[in-house]
């Protein structure tokens, strides 16, 4: 019923819309008749109007080429973003590698615009690697731990925007075959001795790194490792000695990159064999893929491998009863679970390793936390929440004493009669023993004040 009803609606529509166009195009034809020329009229096409037909038509495309030019304009505006910063551009020109750094660090929040941006505007410097080697100076000056333990949050990002410069200058000597550098920007031996003498000093802080607790991702030595390969460096040092510090930026996205720079893909079985005894399958994997070597190293068993060495860990840890040890084995089955799935899902090993049972048991691993986590918290004592106007509820406190059964009197009449000043009772000498008068007073005789009211006493209480 609704569809008939829609289709009668439509072809109304319709006819509707053909009826008006009929009446436009009948419009339309009037309005030519009316202003159509006559055969005797010149004509203004050519010369009527005094100017050539060539001169219009140049007037026509001036017209068009403005306003093609307008439209282009705020597409260009839209772009000017992607124009290098004017005080980066203003900074790499005076050479100030400070006042570069200072402005990296106080635009964190822009840090990905600014990345781009600087291989662009170190054009713009006399001497781009000059520039870049200056800025390195404060790179070890000071611990990055503090006395407290923590990192030392201003040397961190210092290290960090040296880092960044060093790989935009490695992209910029990439760039310079294709002529964007000068004669005077390019790499000498002079920078190049430099730059030794830099790495020089930063090796023997680097020969006491614990690479298993950098876990693949040290600051430290992928700065001297990017340090060697931008400023090709690398043949000044003992190859076997660089080779110890790859397992200790595996983790890093620009580790592939780094080891073809500085020319060590020769050298990755043994790195590979490093991570493998370390228990960083995954790592490994990822270099296999990277260079090629899965068929030395196949992919799933050292992945299987890796969670078979998880769960072992776990049920070791299992023993220990203690909610924290029991969440910390949780843990480290989730990580080991979700690093795999990410593995299998990068190198496209599903067919060869479902992860449907891999995700079931981490549903099941979040669901067993979680009711942990609800059961902790039922456990706490309840605190009182406090009231919407911020005050917390507290007992009652009052100034009625604890024996307050019985009426106290009211504050405005403190006694049990109007007035405070009361007239004393009357006083009857005693009786004389010899001769005297009989007491005439009645019993029943009760004391008066002077305005001739009655004196009420209170009644005696009853405890």
């Amino acid at each position: 019923m609704l569809e008939k009803q829609e289709a009668v609606v439509v072809a109304k529509e319709l006819a509707s819309l053909e009826r008006l166009q009929e009446k436009r195009v009948a419009a339309l034809s009037a309005i030519f008749e009316k202003h159509k020329p006559s055969p005797s009229e010149p004509s203004t096409n050519g010369m009527g109007n005094g100017v050539p037909d060539h001169i219009v038509e140049e007037n026509l495309d001036v017209k068009a080429a403005k306003s093609c030019s307008e439209d282009v304009k705020p597409a260009e505006n839209g772009n000017a973003d992607a124009k290098p910063h004017s005080e980066l551009m203003k900074l790499c020109e005076e050479m100030d590698a400070e006042g570069l750094q200072k402005f990296i660090s106080d635009n964190r929040k822009n840090l990905s615009s600014i990345r781009e941006e600087i291989p662009i505007v170190l054009r713009s410097a006399s001497n781009p690697f000059t520039l870049v080697l200056d800025s390195l100076k404060d790179f070890y000056s000071g611990e990055i731990l503090g006395l407290d333990g923590k990192k030392d949050g201003n040397l961190l990002g210092l290290r960090r925007t040296c880092l960044m410069l060093m790989e935009s200058l490695g992209q910029l000597l990439a760039d310079s075959v294709l002529g964007s550098l000068s004669d005077n920007q390019m790499l000498t031996l002079e920078i190049r001795e430099r730059a030794r003498a830099i790495a020089t000093g930063w090796k023997p802080k680097l020969d006491d790194l614990d690479i298993d607790a950098s876990s693949g991702n040290s600051l430290e030595a992928h700065a001297f490792l990017q340090l060697l390969a931008t400023f090709g460096i690398a043949s000044e040092f003992d190859q076997d000695e660089i080779c110890k510090l790859i397992p200790a930026v595996t983790r890093r996205r620009q580790a592939v990159d780094l080891c073809r720079s500085l020319g060590l893909s020769h050298k990755m079985p043994g790195v590979i064999e490093v991570l493998l005894n370390s228990g960083r399958q995954i790592e490994a994997v990822n270099l296999a893929y990277a260079f090629e070597l899965t068929e030395q190293y196949a992919p799933v068993p050292l992945l299987k491998a890796y969670l078979k060495e998880a769960r072992k860990v776990s049920q070791i840890k299992a023993g220990n009863t203690s909610p924290s040890a029991q969440n910390e084995t949780n843990e480290r089955e989730l990580s080991a679970l979700k690093a795999i799935i990410k593995c299998i899902e990068e190198h496209k090993l599903k067919d060869h390793y479902p992860i449907d049972p891999l995700q079931k048991r981490i549903l099941l691993l979040e669901k067993a936390k979680a009711d942990k986590r609800r059961a902790a918290e039922a456990a706490k004592p309840q605190s009182k929440r406090p009231r919407a106007n911020g005050t917390t509820y507290a007992p009652r406190v009052t100034s009625i004493p604890d024996k307050s059964f019985y009426r106290a009197p009211l504050e405005r009449y403190p006694y049990p009669y109007d007035r405070q000043y009361v007239y004393p009772a009357e006083t009857h000498p005693p009786p004389t023993l010899m001769g005297s008068a009989p007491y005439t007073i009645s019993p029943t005789h009760t004391t008066y004040y002077g305005n001739g009211y009655r004196v009420q006493y209170q009644a005696t209480y009853l405890h």
